[in-house]
Formats: C-alpha cells, sequence, structure tokens
C-alpha cells in the first residue's frame, strides 16, 4: 500500500519541484501596476475660455512727438529730443519743474527749455534766457499770435553758433505755472518758423 502511495504522490512533488519559478521583479512591477490602476481620477475642471481682447487704437500718433514731465511737444520725425541736462550731469536731470531737451542732426538743431515761474504771466522772459548772446542775435521783430489757448512770442534769429546753420528762430509761452522756450538752427531762414508751428500743434501740458 505504502509502495502505491509512493508511486502515485512522487511524480506530484518531482513536477512542482520543475514547475517554473515566478519572477519577483515582475510580481513587484504587476502589483505596482495594479496599484496604480486603482487610484481613482479626477474629472478635470473644465478650461475657461474668454474671447481674445482686440488691440485698442493708440489715441494719437506717437511719430514726431515727445511726452515726459507732464508735457507733450511735436518735432521733426528724423530727429528726437533727449535729456540736456541728464547728459551734462546724471546726478541732476530734468524735472516737471525745470529741463532742457535738445534733438539735432547735420541739418537742424531745436532745444527746448522749461522753468517754474509761479506767479508769471508772460514768457517774454525766456527769449533771453535760451538765445545765447554770443552767437545768438535777433533778425526781425518780435511776434506775438495765439495758437490754441496759448500766447506765443516768436523771434527769427541769426546765428553763429554753427556756419552750417546760420538761421533761426526762438519762442516762449507758458503754461500753467511753467515757462517754456523753443529755439531752432537752422539752413534756411523762413524754416524756424515752420518747424514752430509744427511742435506747437502738438503741446499740451499739465498746467
Amino acid at each position: 500500500m505504502k509502495r502505491y502511495l509512493i508511486c502515485i504522490v512522487l511524480p506530484f512533488f518531482l513536477f512542482a519541484a520543475c514547475a517554473p519559478k515566478p519572477n519577483p521583479d515582475a510580481q513587484i512591477q504587476l502589483a505596482v501596476a495594479q496599484t496604480v490602476a486603482a487610484i481613482p481620477t479626477y474629472t478635470p475642471y473644465p478650461t475657461l475660455r474668454l474671447p481674445p481682447i482686440p488691440p485698442t487704437a493708440t489715441p494719437m500718433n506717437l511719430s514726431g512727438l515727445f511726452c515726459e514731465y507732464q508735457f507733450c511737444i511735436g518735432h521733426p520725425v528724423s530727429i528726437a529730443f533727449f535729456d540736456l541736462d541728464a547728459q551734462q550731469n546724471p546726478q541732476a536731470p530734468s524735472s516737471i519743474s525745470q529741463g532742457k531737451l535738445v534733438a539735432y542732426d547735420p541739418t537742424l538743431v531745436i532745444l527746448v527749455i522749461w522753468l517754474d515761474a509761479t506767479g508769471a504771466s508772460d514768457a517774454s522772459f525766456m527769449l533771453d534766457t535760451i538765445m545765447d548772446s554770443k552767437v545768438d542775435s535777433r533778425s526781425g521783430d518780435l511776434k506775438a499770435f495765439q495758437l490754441g489757448n496759448l500766447n506765443v512770442d516768436y523771434v527769427p534769429i541769426t546765428s553763429t553758433a554753427t556756419s552750417s546753420l546760420p538761421y533761426g528762430g526762438a519762442a516762449a509761452w507758458m503754461c500753467g505755472s511753467r515757462a517754456f522756450a523753443w529755439k531752432a538752427y537752422t539752413p534756411q531762414a523762413d524754416l524756424a518758423a515752420n518747424l514752430l508751428n509744427e511742435a506747437l500743434k502738438k503741446f499740451n501740458c499739465t498746467p
């Protein structure tokens, strides 16, 4: 009887011993995959898509326009103003209360200055401030005219500052408590008045 049982059981153990053993790494990977698959997923929130905002139009053409220190003034598009005070002394640039701008190329020089003149109603004194008595001379009568809400004093000049720009003009006006002055050196006698007119058409300031 024992021999009979041994003959039956022995092949079973031999078969079990010869069966392939499971790979522990594969079992680990399978367990990890099953765990990840069992993690509940959440429905993502819908992405809110707003309609594109169209760009707004610039209210005015910035070409040939300088705006800073609470005022704007026009200039030829071929040149641009820069802060002359900051160029001469970086520690003391122009400010709202006073300053100097200059723009130039080989055919034109334009200077703009301003200062606090609280209490003044006439800016004609600024003509003497902006004109250099060593090189500038009046070449015509002082003309007073109104452009918009500005009362402007203008005088044509000649200059020896540079031989290529012997002509020009100087102007002065008030805006609020500030007095402004403008000067140009030009190659032609009648060019300065036209440049001033174009500059003041774009001029505005915070009083």
